[in-house]
């Protein structure tokens, strides 16, 4: 039986995965040069290793309040659309295509690497709280949580 794998992590109280395949690094690098007049949700740029990042606050990209920085908080760098033709995995599913352009997302805390049968992942609710679906590809009962399955491509176009 075929198994996915997801990186969680919090906000706003809410447990969140992505594919494994999308995550390049986790890191705690939380200064950003702020982007004038950028969408809300945009924190800011991030110089990481002389790469620039845009940071995507993923509370504000989903219409929650915007993040407030912490201890636990942290940046989930993406790969690119590049870097997954490279691998072969760009065209598995829909949420394994993005941009070339190095994103990242800012999150509230970061929590385990989770590994599920594909067929228990089931079809995601019209919203999740104050969260819209359309953001979603599904959602998994872990335990006694639930893992909201975020559509990476979604929350980038």
């Amino acid at each position: 039986m075929a198994s996915r794998s997801y990186a969680t992590f919090l906000l706003s109280g809410h447990l969140f995965g992505v594919d494994i395949h999308m995550v390049r690094e986790i890191n705690r690098q939380l200064e950003m040069t702020p982007v004038p007049h950028g969408a809300d949700y945009i924190r800011g740029l991030l110089n990481l290793r002389g790469q620039i990042v845009t940071i995507m606050d993923l509370n504000r990209r989903l219409g929650l309040e915007k993040a407030t920085l912490s201890e636990h908080s942290h940046n989930i760098i993406l790969k690119t659309e590049q870097e997954l033709q490279s691998l072969g995995l760009h065209h598995d599913s829909e949420d394994l295509t993005i941009t070339n352009d190095k994103v990242g997302l800012l999150v509230d805390d970061i929590r385990d690497v989770v590994i599920v049968p594909e067929d228990s992942i089931e079809p995601p609710p019209a919203n999740l709280g104050k969260i819209d679906g359309q953001f979603l590809t599904g959602v998994i009962k872990q335990n006694d949580a639930l893992v909201a399955v975020l559509s990476v491509e979604r929350l980038l176009k």
